[in-house]
């Protein structure tokens, strides 16, 4: 289950995830190991759809349905890149409603915690 902290200043409270990104650049690594040159276009190709939708996120006139078909291609290339990771699919946590309350909890008291002793007049006397 996710392990929520907080950030070294105290500011925030983070959710680690980078044990995820590690197992799926280790997949990714396997896949281009095994098909250098499908893994490759995938890349390519997932690469240039999200250059293609990060300009649309700032071009200030574009038309909201190019914003949504960029991000529609951006989003079926980096599900045909996940393909051939499979361990892809096993990042995301599932959590039971016990689990999620828990969690849940562990969230609500750090950011109490950081509301509690960063907030101004918080702790003085009157």
């Amino acid at each position: 289950m996710i392990r929520p902290t907080l950030t070294a200043d105290g500011l925030a409270v983070r959710l680690p995830i980078a044990d995820r990104a590690e197992k799926l650049l280790d997949a990714l690594a396997v896949a281009y190991a095994a098909d250098p040159d499908t893994v490759d276009q995938l890349l390519t190709h997932h690469g240039a759809n999200v250059v293609r939708l990060d300009h649309a996120v700032v071009s200030e006139d574009m038309p909201e349905h190019e914003r949504a078909m960029r991000a529609a291609e951006a989003d079926g290339s980096r599900e045909a890149l996940l393909a051939e990771a499979p361990p892809a699919d096993n990042l995301d946590d599932l959590l039971g409603p016990d689990d999620a309350f828990t969690l849940a909890g562990r969230i609500t008291n750090l950011a109490d915690y950081i509301r509690n002793t960063t907030a101004p007049g918080r702790g003085e006397a009157a």
